[in-house]
């Protein structure tokens, strides 16, 4: 069996906006195009660069979208918090992540501007609407959501996916770039793609992602196995990524929209 749905996506124009060039992805396969460089403007970045899937979730939200969002991020959540189906309760959640942020704030050895925008930013989430899950990361997931016409929005490590060196951060230099390839004295680097198809014979997910040139493939939109990409997903704990984000119309417009369906 395989799904395979007609998803298009530009490249990045800077090695930061993975997240903004795949959420135009997603509003364009639902015909809601948005211009790139005013969607990169109004979703924001973290003050080191990039954004996180949340904040891709509430622009989403702020649109009419439904979001959703499975989160393997430990660092942010605790399974505790989660029903046995990986259900959650809004009003839990944001105990319990307010709570969290008073705990922890101070403490030298946690990114602090990561918990504290992480943490405002789900807040933002579940009073918006967003559904939180932690769903086992699985061929179950993946198939349910295409086989509904649904692309999922993945924050994972690119270091991973790619099997590259880690890269070592610096001041945007002129060719636009604000990171160097480094084995030794680099960190893990997170990354946004869009996971659009499936063949459950071979085992293989089909990407769209927004660097290109990327290291797997000579275009925007290559296949990877299950396994590499579940594995580059959990591991985008890293980054504080691991998550999976699906936005759709709401129930009355998704008609509308119609998408592009499966091929």
């Amino acid at each position: 069996m395989r799904h395979d749905l007609e998803l298009d996506i530009q490249s990045q124009p800077t090695d930061s906006s993975c997240g903004p060039t795949c959420l135009a992805a997603v509003y364009q396969y639902w015909q809601d195009p948005v211009d790139l460089s005013q969607l990169i403007v109004e979703v924001g970045q973290l003050g080191s660069g990039g954004t996180l899937a949340v904040q891709l979730a509430c622009h989403g939200l702020g649109r009419g979208y439904e979001a959703v969002i499975n989160t393997y991020n430990l660092q942010l959540f605790d399974p505790t918090w989660f029903g046995p189906r990986g259900a959650s309760d809004a009003t839990v959640l944001a105990d319990k992540l307010t709570q969290q942020l008073q705990q922890k704030r101070g403490r030298s050895d946690i990114d602090q501007h990561r918990l504290q925008v992480s943490t405002e930013c789900y807040l933002r989430f579940l009073a918006l609407g967003g559904q939180l899950q932690m769903r086992p990361l699985d061929e179950q997931l993946i198939v349910q959501s295409l086989t509904q016409g649904i692309p999922l929005l993945c924050g994972l490590s690119a270091t991973y996916l790619y099997q590259e060196c880690r890269e070592r951060s610096h001041a945007v230099d002129n060719q636009g770039l604000s990171s160097t390839r480094d084995d030794v004295a680099g960190d893990p680097a997170g990354h946004f793609v869009v996971l659009h198809g499936y063949d459950r014979h071979s085992g293989h997910v089909f990407i769209a992602d927004p660097l290109h040139p990327n290291p797997i493939a000579p275009t925007n939109k290559y296949a990877a196995p299950l396994s590499q990409v579940a594995a580059s997903i959990h591991l985008g704990i890293v980054t504080y990524d691991a998550n999976l984000l699906s936005l759709t119309p709401p129930p009355e417009q998704r008609d509308s929209f119609a998408g592009t369906g499966l091929s």
